[in-house]
């Protein structure tokens, strides 16, 4: 293990504290724990707050978004692990803001145990609490199946424009409906070259050959759907799109954003290659691309690889993608429709 740290486990609880240095105009912690995080002016009184949670290692998920028009707080759990329940609770007071909170967190089984009973606690305090649970990945399960399916990057559209309908104004109600249907309507497909390594492991959580990839595996190193020989840039985009387009699926006149999506320890240089490729497929598919995010959105740690994410636009997403947010990841300002 070749990492930049001290003790493996100070990495969380240090990380985070330097998050907190850098960022003292965007982020503050609830009480003395930095594990929980909301944004330096929670409450915002009269706004239905978001929350998210996950473990650490997938930077700038989930911390990374929250701030102004985006997430108004964040539980962070371990590398890889899930908050706790209390942790959890702890910013849904810190950020109700007298509308109502929305979890917006992924398919995870630790995390989906601990949201619930984050809601069961908030209901007794009198705190209204809907959740959407993201799971976009089409490799993860069948069509058919997709409560089974794992959140990845895609949940950064669902922040958008979810955040965006609650900077509005917007009611609980109004605000997981939008949730709702971005969740619906964006697909995932990531594909790895490396393993990746937890620091208070110390060693490879997998093994994949030099020369080879595997297209499907999760941001945790989860099995994906077939091991091979690294292909050239165009056939990798080749085999991965289609079982997106198809999905949905998606369609001829459909205007689409897509994210391209740095697992870690991709270069920009070749997320742009890739998405050469993926922009002549969707011209040949007849789908307008609307929007491109290229960059890191979610991460393992240093692992090697790129996701793909598309998400079918209508005139309302189009609105919402294009608000201004301020988070310290992640910023921008109005964009036109």
């Amino acid at each position: 293990m070749k990492k930049f740290l001290n003790q493996p486990a100070d990495f969380v609880p240090e990380m985070l504290e330097g998050i907190l240095h850098a960022h003292p105009d965007l982020l503050r912690k609830v009480g003395d724990d930095p594990h929980c995080l909301v944004r330096a002016d929670a409450p915002v009184d009269g706004k239905v707050a978001l929350a998210t949670g996950g473990g650490s290692g997938h930077l700038p998920l989930f911390l990374g978004y929250v701030g102004e028009g985006l997430l108004d707080g964040v539980s962070v759990g371990g590398v890889f692990q899930s908050p706790s329940a209390e942790q959890m609770l702890a910013v849904t007071r810190a950020i109700h803001g007298g509308k109502g909170v929305l979890y917006i967190y992924g398919n995870y089984g630790g995390d989906v145990m601990n949201f619930d009973m984050a809601t069961e606690m908030a209901d007794l305090e009198d705190i209204r609490v809907e959740s959407y649970v993201a799971g976009e990945d089409v490799a993860s399960a069948p069509k058919g199946e997709e409560d089974k399916r794992r959140g990845v990057a895609g949940i950064f559209y669902v922040y958008k424009c979810a955040g965006a309908k609650a900077a509005e104004g917007a009611d609980l109600d109004e605000v997981l409906r939008v949730a709702r249907k971005t969740g619906d309507r964006v697909r995932t497909m990531g594909v790895a070259t490396s393993p990746v390594t937890v620091p208070e492991v110390g060693k490879p959580s997998f093994t994949l050959g030099e020369d080879e990839m595997e297209i499907g595996m999760g941001i945790h190193g989860e099995p994906g759907i077939r091991r091979g020989k690294l292909l050239p840039a165009d056939e990798v985009v080749a085999e991965m799109l289609p079982p997106i387009l198809a999905d949905l699926p998606y369609s001829r006149g459909d205007e689409v954003a897509v994210l391209l999506n740095g697992l870690g320890a991709t270069p920009l240089e070749e997320l742009y290659i890739l998405y050469r490729k993926i922009h002549e497929v969707l011209g040949t598919e007849g789908i307008t691309v609307h929007r491109v995010d290229a960059g890191e959105y979610a991460t393992s740690m240093e692992m090697a690889g790129f996701s793909i994410s598309l998400l079918q636009l209508d005139e309302e997403l189009k609105g919402l993608l294009g608000r201004p947010a301020r988070t310290p990841f992640f910023e921008q300002g109005e964009r036109s429709s």
